[in-house]
């Protein structure tokens, strides 16, 4: 990024961003953004050496071309089979800090969230340092892009993918418009999240927003990322879809025709109900625009 402004200029112009969240370098010619826990990450040299400790941000890193930076990567991180070979450093929620340390990374991309607090706070008390996101919406989502071009010198990468995500979400918005607009009621959907405890999408994520996208409607109102849901309040919403992903967070889900009380849902009588990949459902990364396209065929195959 240009760095067009002297002295005092420079400063207060760095202060603006800082304050408002927005990546920059500073005046020292560090590479510098505000991450998703408030905290400054600075880099005083080109990024060489790296760990990501969520699928969803490798994803995003190996669509931006540095993926050669990585250098290990989580047990469960293995949408990209070029990078098969890096070092396991075990759970994005529990990862090994002695190993991440002998790694010699210059920086850890991590979730930020209640879950990895005591992970973040281990690598950082370590003096590692580790830039967290949590993006709970496409904005969000562009942002940490966005961001992580900054770190990684690769800002007109970043602008050109996020450029490319909104493509394809306006791509899915405009097929589904027409039908969604005639339509007396759009199709009602609970995303299963974990089988046992039961738990589901909220509306305040990413994948209620997919779910709209996709010309459907979150049939779980509660203004929650994730929401633990007993039986009886499934049975009184009855969506019109259920859909169950499968993955680290629901390995072994039963199929609902085999429980005890699912039988009575519309969605399992009628058969809506669908498996899906957790892996690109529940990934905040740069497969968005393909999930809510797979989610707008189930809704509408009409118009595809």
């Amino acid at each position: 990024m240009p760095r067009c402004f002297p002295g005092k200029t420079l400063y207060v112009a760095s202060l603006v961003l800082l304050l408002a969240g927005v990546p920059h370098y500073s005046a020292a010619d560090s590479a510098c953004i505000i991450d998703d826990t408030g905290v400054e990450v600075c880099l005083d040299a080109p990024l060489e050496r790296a760990v990501s400790l969520y699928g969803a941000f490798t994803e995003t890193i190996w669509e931006l071309g540095a993926g050669s930076i990585l250098v290990g990567r989580t047990k469960n991180d293995t949408t990209i089979p070029e990078l098969a070979g890096l070092a396991v450093v075990g759970s994005g929620l529990r990862p090994d800090v002695e190993y991440l340390l002998a790694l010699r990374p210059q920086l850890i991309v991590s979730r930020a969230s209640k879950a990895a607090g005591s992970a973040l706070e281990a690598m950082r008390g370590r003096g590692i340092k580790v830039a967290a996101f949590d993006p709970r919406s496409l904005e969000e989502l562009y942002s940490v892009a966005r961001r992580l071009g900054v770190l990684l010198g690769k800002g007109s990468e970043a602008a050109a993918l996020v450029e490319k995500l909104k493509g394809e979400i306006k791509r899915v918005k405009d097929r589904v418009a027409g039908v969604v607009a005639t339509a007396t009621n759009r199709p009602t959907l609970a995303f299963e999240i974990r089988a046992e405890p039961l738990t589901v999408a909220g509306s305040k994520g990413l994948l209620d927003e997919l779910i709209e996208v996709a010309g459907g409607r979150n049939a779980v109102e509660i203004a929650k990322k994730i929401v633990r849901l007993d039986m009886e309040a499934l049975l009184a919403l009855d969506p019109d879809y259920y859909f169950i992903q499968r993955g680290p967070m629901n390995k072994n889900p039963l199929p609902p025709a085999q429980r005890p009380h699912h039988t009575s849902l519309t969605a399992v009588k009628e058969g809506r109900v669908f498996e899906v990949d957790e892996k690109l459902f529940s990934r905040p990364g740069p497969r968005v625009g393909e999930a809510a396209e797979a989610l707008s065929r189930i809704f509408y195959p009409e118009v595809w």
